[in-house]
């Protein structure tokens, strides 16, 4: 396709700020998207795995794991919507085109969803007393909530394909000269990138799991055996899941078109490689200090990861869009707005960092409390705060949308 009709599909409206910034945000949101993907898939199978074993420690991760990844299916949504947006800010062209080839799946990407979230709560209802109970109920519900949800993942990575390929979209559209306006089909894959992703979600859940060993070591109500075979678990899946992703991931970079295939050995790549491999040998040195402070850090470490991998992953489109179709999404014309700028600066970093830190300390204070927990003053204060915060947002959003109705 030429570049020039590439242009002429671009919003006349412009973008309401530097188009860089897009890029950095999305290379940001994106990454902690698909880490709580990661981290959701990951304890979702270790509560299928402890759902269909009978041993105590399995069964007792699983109940664990199942409040988890109900959380993080919710937070995988929220952070989604953010680097869909950037996306569709600056390479609206192909982003739309793909949508519309497979619109579909699109508009089932939703009900799919829904059904899998609601799958997994059918789990976690019936089984309210899973490291207790004689057998683990409805065990078919999460299997196929996990069955889903990477249904799920698998358009958006179709999705996220089709649209790197503008010279393939007339024959996906009119195969043969006839127009296929069904929008049913799904033309462009590639399982090596797919699968790199989903194996990330077994060192992600090791890396939650040496937090969570030692996050309940402070208190005396937990057993030391069971907390140590988590950390022993953990450890395996950071080692064995990383050489896998690491595996994955050079064969995804084999198999890339002839165009691009010089990017596999690009600094963006090298530079991932290092990131995954620093994060499992962080974990190396933090195993035997499972039982301080330096066990939170491999969270932290693999979160940094992920991020160079989100960036090698974002300059390979690029490297596609621009290297090979000459569109350069820098050059987007500016139309500067800087009160929606402003709002979502002030949204993420000072509202949600409020708000995160008071759910943060509670959770903290929480966990290392036998028996019923009473917060503090001061953790009083910042819940006030947190929820002052949320109205405030709230009525400016009704405010807003009032103003621009009375116009």
């Amino acid at each position: 396709m030429e570049t020039e009709l590439l242009y002429a599909l671009r919003d006349p409206a412009g973008v309401p700020s530097h188009p860089v910034i897009f890029l950095v945000l999305g290379v940001l949101t994106f990454a902690l998207h698909i880490a709580a993907v990661q981290m959701m898939l990951g304890t979702a199978a270790l509560t299928i795995w402890g759902a269909l074993s009978r041993g105590e420690y399995r069964r007792r991760l699983a109940q664990s794991m199942v409040n988890v990844a109900k959380v993080m299916v919710s937070v995988a949504i929220v952070l989604g919507v953010a680097p869909l947006l950037f996306v569709q800010v600056i390479y609206d062209p192909f982003w739309y085109t793909s949508n519309v080839l497979s619109a579909w799946w699109v508009i089932g990407f939703i009900l799919i969803l829904l059904v899998g979230y609601t799958l997994l709560y059918v789990f976690y209802w019936r089984n309210t007393a899973l490291a207790t109970a004689p057998r683990a109920r409805s065990t078919w519900a999460m299997i196929a909530s996990v069955a889903l949800l990477l249904v799920v993942g698998w358009i958006m990575h179709v999705l996220a394909q089709q649209m790197l390929h503008p010279e393939q979209w007339m024959a996906w559209y009119a195969p043969n000269g006839e127009l296929d306006t069904s929008g049913t089909g799904m033309h462009a894959f590639h399982p090596w990138r797919f699968l790199f992703f989903i194996a990330l979600g077994a060192p992600v859940t090791g890396a939650l799991l040496v937090a969570y060993q030692r996050y309940f070591r402070a208190r005396n109500d937990v057993d030391p055996a069971y907390l140590d075979w988590v950390g022993t678990l953990a450890f395996r899946l950071i080692n064995i899941g990383g050489v896998v992703a690491v595996a994955l991931g050079a064969a995804w970079m084999a198999t890339l078109p002839e165009s691009i295939a010089r990017f596999g050995f690009s600094p963006w790549v090298m530079g991932a490689l290092a990131g995954l491999l620093g994060f499992v040998g962080f974990a190396h040195w933090v195993r035997s200090r499972a039982d301080s402070p330096w066990a939170y850090a491999v969270l932290a470490v693999g979160t940094l990861a992920i991020i160079m991998v989100a960036a090698a992953r974002e300059a390979l489109r690029w490297g596609m869009l621009h290297g090979i179709h000459g569109y350069n999404a820098l050059d987007y014309k500016v139309n500067t707005d800087w009160y929606s700028t402003l709002t979502f600066f002030i949204t993420f970093g000072v509202m949600g960092a409020g708000v995160l830190a008071y759910y943060l300390t509670v959770a903290w204070r929480a966990g290392q409390t036998r028996g019923v927990y009473t917060a503090s003053a001061a953790v009083d204060r910042m819940g006030n705060v947190a929820i002052g915060m949320l109205v405030l947002w709230i009525l400016h959003y009704f405010a807003l949308g009032f103003y621009w109705w009375a116009l």
